[in-house]
């Protein structure tokens, strides 16, 4: 352990290079992750592990001052080798050393690990205990893109190729833009969504910070689906390495008749064609295939376009106070209720 050292990174250079040279690897971990969070005032800290002056590890930790109690974040990471013992009981140290400076309860961390035993009893072993929460998409549905349109059309499920054939002699249109100049729409459609399926969305301040940060380096993209100038629908897609991520959405309750919907994600998987990305991850699904489960439906309109499940490691919490107890309880009995 005595030969690893740790040092905050300040060159996106550096990061960038080594996050893009890992497998898997996570836009949650990006130089523009981390910068969309400051923008929405969060404190976070960009960790390198070192091993005798090379770089071998990083971790973005993203503070959290929520009323359910004070925390860190690790989305997507930390990257680092997991079969390194002595790495691993570093990285433990030192995100507890943190934890401790800055006066938080827990920490918690979705890593880019496969959800199965191994993995499970490794962390439990490191002291973790499972989250009563997630942490973004743990559970996702991932598509190769690298077809041609024909190939990828008869992967589909007939209903939704022919839905996506419907929509196409709609008149219905597609723009897409860089900036963050836009997406209030998608925030008023987003009010539309969540009435209609009953969760948590996200504000619009966190959209423009996504554009903003990402969308200046090319790696996002604003759709906007119309008919004539009505807004239907619109996404947020962030694009990193070799994989584009239908990240954020929503879309009207109007309109019932026109499947608006098939045609934007097809128009976006073309346009991520182009670009030479191999994957189009539609973000998260039910982790089951419970007909019952409040994400059924939007489970079966994602997998209809065909691809396969991953499914992440669930998210583990590092208790650091006896408060951590607290938010435990508080965060089960919200699951619960909200049928998480």
């Amino acid at each position: 352990m005595g030969r690893h050292t740790i040092k905050e990174i300040s060159s996106k250079t550096i990061w960038e290079k080594f996050v893009l040279s890992r497998h898997p690897k996570s836009f949650l971990q990006s130089w523009n992750w981390g910068e969309t969070n400051k923008l929405l005032c969060k404190k976070i800290f960009r960790i390198g592990f070192y091993n005798e002056r090379k770089l071998v590890g990083v971790c973005l930790l993203i503070e959290e001052r929520a009323k359910r109690g004070p925390h860190l974040l690790i989305p997507g990471g930390p990257i680092l080798d997991w079969n390194n013992k002595d790495l691993v009981s570093y990285f433990i140290k030192t995100v507890k050393d943190y934890a401790k400076k800055e006066k938080v309860w827990f920490v918690r961390v979705r890593p880019e690990l496969t959800e199965n035993s191994d993995n499970r009893e490794l962390f439990k072993k490191l002291g973790f205990m499972s989250s009563p929460m997630h942490l973004h998409a743990e559970n996702t549905w991932i598509l190769d893109i690298g077809k041609s349109e024909e190939e990828l059309l008869s992967g589909m499920r007939k209903t939704t190729r022919y839905l996506i054939k419907k929509s196409l002699n709609m008149s219905l249109s597609v723009n897409s833009y860089q900036d963050s100049a836009n997406t209030s729409i998608l925030g008023k459609l987003q009010e539309e969504t969540v009435r209609r399926h009953k969760f948590t969305g996200f504000s619009d301040r966190i959209f423009s910070a996504q554009m903003v940060t990402f969308g200046s380096d090319r790696q996002a993209e604003f759709f906007i689906c119309k008919k004539g100038n009505t807004n239907l629908a619109a996404a947020i897609i962030i694009i990193y390495a070799d994989t584009a991520y239908y990240h954020h959405s929503g879309s009207t309750s109007d309109f019932k008749e026109i499947p608006f919907s098939y045609f934007l994600q097809w128009k976006i998987i073309q346009r991520v064609q182009d670009l030479g990305l191999k994957f189009y991850n539609f973000w998260g699904i039910a982790p089951n295939d419970n007909p019952k489960h409040r994400f059924a439906g939007v489970t079966l309109f994602k997998k209809g376009f065909g691809g396969v499940r991953i499914n992440w490691l669930h998210a583990h919490d590092l208790p650091i106070s006896v408060f951590y107890y607290l938010t435990f309880v508080f965060e089960t009995i919200r699951r619960i209720v909200r049928r998480l």
